[in-house]
């Protein structure tokens, strides 16, 4: 299943997140996220720095990883 969203023939927003590299984003988002609970002051707003790595993750779509072609998704058999 995961190979069906990563089609390099998508035309709007190619999937070019896949596999581990999604459960890590969105762990780490996660864990950003959490710091605006852990944190006092105006320190933990620096938490919604998750919210990028958990958007992509879930989106399945980098927008850095396009103008370098990279991909993280397995490539087809």
């Amino acid at each position: 299943m995961a190979n069906a969203m990563c089609n390099p023939k998508d035309p709007a927003m190619k999937t070019n997140v896949g596999g581990i590299d999604k459960v890590l984003r969105i762990v780490a988002g996660l864990a950003l996220l959490s710091l605006i609970f852990i944190l006092e002051g105006n320190a933990r707003w620096w938490g919604l720095i998750g919210i990028v790595p958990l958007l992509t993750g879930s989106l399945g779509w980098c927008p850095l990883y396009t103008p370098f072609g990279i991909s993280t998704c397995q490539a087809k058999k």
